[in-house]
């Protein structure tokens, strides 16, 4: 007889967008770095996809009392879309009203004080209760022709049972940059995780797979984030809850396929642009002669 899957699938994705994004003043200053554009959508619009692909119907962004415009950009716009409909522009209009599929709400939770990224999980807590979730960094951006990083690590998480994290190879002089995990084994993709170290100086590191922004978490971690204490600058780590929760429960660790982009620098906005414009159906052909004879202009000999 076949055994039937009882895992649960995730419907709840967090987005903590209550950051201030001070490495893009003065942009920033007024736009929410999570609403810089990659070519026509903002960065958060990429996220929300990527959730959606995965099987979540109700998001939750986490934000901060002086941030609107993400509650906004997915809010009705009675005057643009009738606007739209009278011009007779009903592509555009369409693309206006489908930031979010009709089936899927967004909910939004205020972070009070800029406690960490565990503290901001820990502020959707009362909306999801203890069923496992996603969460999604919306700077990092993951570009795949496939399934996205969260459906495949979601579809690994409905599989085992446990929670997952995705994780890519850096180089160890850039391991005090991220969360590095250590696993027992790797097999195909994904392997057990027996130690998390927030930001390891590059000697100390366990090893060189370091944790991006993609997790998807059994609820046992918003007990385990209440218990944590507040560690350098009086943040909250979800790193720390994580440790905890290697305790109890498995947790996979996760190469997913794809490319990410760290579109929290300017270098990895810049590139992802780049790409994205690349793979664009109808600007492709433009976007490679325009960087071509910029190259030119330039005097950039290829090799």
């Amino acid at each position: 007889m076949m055994k039937t899957n009882t895992n649960p699938r995730i419907r709840v994705a967090v987005f903590p967008v209550a950051g201030l994004g001070t490495r893009f003043l003065p942009a920033t200053k007024t736009v929410p770095k999570e609403m810089l554009p990659i070519i026509d959508k903002p960065l958060i619009q990429y996220a929300v996809d990527e959730a959606i692909e995965a099987g979540c119907d109700t998001l939750v962004f986490v934000t901060n009392r002086y941030k609107h415009a993400v509650a906004d950009y997915f809010d009705k716009a009675y005057e643009l879309e009738q606007k739209l409909e009278r011009s007779g522009k009903l592509e555009q209009l369409e693309l206006v009203r489908n930031v979010l599929p009709s089936h899927v709400r967004a909910v939004f939770v205020t972070q009070s004080e800029a406690l960490g990224l565990g503290h901001a999980v820990l502020c959707a807590k009362p909306i999801i209760g203890d069923q496992p979730f996603a969460v999604l960094l919306p700077d990092d951006l993951i570009w795949n022709r496939g399934p996205g990083a969260l459906k495949q690590m979601a579809d690994l998480a409905e599989a085992s049972g446990g929670s997952v994290i995705a994780v890519q190879d850096v180089p160890r002089a850039q391991t005090g940059s991220y969360g590095i995990v250590a696993t027992e084994s790797f097999e195909g993709r994904s392997g057990r995780i027996n130690a998390i170290v927030e930001k390891p100086n590059p000697e100390a590191s366990p090893s060189t797979l370091a944790v991006v922004g993609r997790y998807v978490l059994d609820g046992r971690i918003f007990d385990l984030l209440e218990q944590t204490a507040p560690g350098a600058g009086g943040e909250i780590q979800l790193t720390d809850a994580i440790a905890a929760l290697l305790a109890e429960k498995p947790v996979q660790a996760y190469r997913f396929q794809g490319t990410r982009f760290d579109c929290g620098t300017h270098i990895g906005l810049i590139e992802a642009t780049i790409r994205y414009a690349l793979d664009h159906e109808k600007l492709s052909d433009a976007a490679r002669d325009l960087m071509k004879n910029a190259l030119d202009e330039m005097g950039v000999v290829e090799t």
